[in-house]
């Protein structure tokens, strides 16, 4: 949905918070501050805390800290106590459970054979099987993160060489991950074989690099090289890189939430620029769910690009009814109830002018819990719109995601509880649409949906998960389970 923080004026949890992201480097002088750099253009992904580890040579540096990549690590007080020319960082959103300290990756252990850390996008779906098994055989675990699963599989694992334990151990997850790891000469990378989370490789001026989005690789000026394949794993060492394959191959079940929210417009993902799917998906909106109104309004900012293909294809002017305040911060002290519910208007106002007297048609990502929507549709109204009609640029989202995406219950999420029409009268709209599956499909490329064989992970929508959930057998959402905290 919209970019509502996750403060109570805003919703509460009406929204689904970002996941995670993970950035590596191996082979520069400035290691530790170009992961910084890559980080703050992943901090839309997690922006609870962030962590980096570097290796200079001879031994490990560890920060980690809760905040925002631009309040906490700053040069003199953080990135220099970083040397080395290889680092790996992450910032986070707890998928599952505990945001404190002890959870923040990258997670750092040593091992009989030196030094490992490991940074995490995903959620592992039997992790608290695997941890129970750990335990009793006496493994200690200091987190409640599913990331130091790994950490125990890789250090448990009776094969030889870094490469084969690590294979082993990743062997034995299931669900979704894009992993970087750091020894203390190799960073890995590696992804999950139905490829459900983003993983790219890129190259600056010899260095190899692994970020979650290109949008990382932009920022620091490096060459985007490609794509983890699906269950592939790259190993960086000074020698050069090496490819494997651990797994058995699989239909790749890339996320498709991803081109709808969670990846920045100007990422090109699986060999497609966000802007324009999201572009593509506005115009497929508006095919399904023609409206005759006088202007298309974006709720801004993650509905901006998907209103600009509805307003393209439907011949409606695209205009900003809606201005947001960048510069509100996450925490608000509300004293009053009176003074909570004016909140909205902190992060989004109407432009009365471009409202006023019109049929507006509002155009977001998404509706969770539609608390939210309300406030809008109803800011709306009060700016004199004469009709109010929303277009959602994605089908109902009627169930949890279990892969590293913070949800509500299904039982708290709006499309799961009510028909279309009963959401309508519920957010106070003239009239709701949704862009189906098939069309969701049919912008990034596809003809429809292959219900036999589905191209991408939809589960949110369709309830179709791709892997086994032995940990949630019987749950309702990853937050009934609290033991671990998620990769994010």
């Amino acid at each position: 949905m919209a970019d509502m923080d996750d403060t109570p004026f805003a919703g509460g949890d009406d929204r689904f918070h970002d996941e995670c992201g993970v950035f590596g480097i191996f082979g520069r002088q400035d290691a530790a501050a170009i992961v910084t750099l890559g980080l703050h253009a992943l901090q839309h992904r997690g922006q609870e805390a962030a962590g980096i580890v570097s290796f200079d040579g001879s031994q490990f540096h560890v920060e980690r800290h809760v905040g925002l990549i631009g309040d906490t690590f700053t040069k003199q007080a953080v990135i220099d106590r970083l040397s080395g020319t290889r680092a790996i960082g992450h910032t986070r959103y707890a998928t599952t459970g505990g945001s404190g300290l002890r959870n923040v990756q990258p997670l750092f252990a040593e091992l009989a054979e030196g030094g490992i850390a490991i940074a995490h996008n995903g959620n592992i779906t039997n992790a608290m099987t695997v941890q129970r098994n750990l335990q009793k055989q006496g493994a200690i675990f200091s987190s409640t993160s599913d990331t130091e699963t790994i950490l125990h599989l890789v250090a448990t694992s009776r094969e030889r060489d870094i490469n084969s334990r690590f294979i082993e151990a990743v062997r034995q997850l299931e669900g979704a991950f894009s992993l970087v790891a750091l020894t203390s000469k190799k960073m890995i990378g590696c992804r999950d074989p139905l490829g459900i989370r983003p993983l790219v490789l890129g190259d600056l001026d010899g260095a190899w690099i692994f970020a979650s989005e290109t949008c990382a690789l932009d920022i620091i000026g490096a060459r985007f090289v490609r794509d983890l394949k699906p269950g592939e794993m790259v190993v960086v060492t000074k020698n050069g890189i090496e490819s494997h394959f651990p797994f058995e191959t699989q239909k790749s079940r890339f996320c498709i939430f991803e081109y709808v929210y969670f990846a920045r417009p100007d990422s090109s993902v699986e060999g497609r620029n966000v802007y324009d799917v999201r572009k593509a998906i506005g115009a497929e909106l508006a095919r399904e769910n023609p409206v005759d109104a006088d202007i298309v309004v974006p709720v801004p900012d993650s509905g901006t690009p998907a209103a600009i293909g509805f307003a393209q294809a439907s011949n409606i002017p695209f205009e900003l009814g809606i201005i947001r305040n960048h510069y509100v911060g996450r925490t608000f002290i509300q004293p009053t109830d009176a003074i909570r519910h004016m909140g909205v208007r902190l992060k989004h106002n109407a432009n009365r002018k471009m409202i006023e007297g019109k049929r507006v048609v509002l155009v977001d990502d998404s509706i969770v819990r539609g608390t939210t929507s309300q406030k809008i549709v109803q800011m709306v109204r009060d700016a004199g719109a004469s009709e109010v009609h929303m277009r959602i640029a994605s089908p109902p989202t009627r169930a949890s995601c279990f892969y590293g995406v913070d949800t509500p219950e299904t039982a708290k999420l709006l499309a799961s509880r009510m028909t279309i029409e009963e959401m309508a009268s519920f957010i106070r709209v003239d009239s709701l649409g949704f862009l189906t599956i098939d069309g969701l499909y049919r912008a990034v490329g596809e003809a429809g949906r292959d219900n036999d064989s589905p191209q991408y992970c939809d589960a949110c929508f369709t309830r179709d998960y791709p892997t086994r959930l032995t940990d949630f057998d019987g749950a309702d959402n990853v937050r009934t389970l609290s033991v671990l905290a998620g990769g994010g």
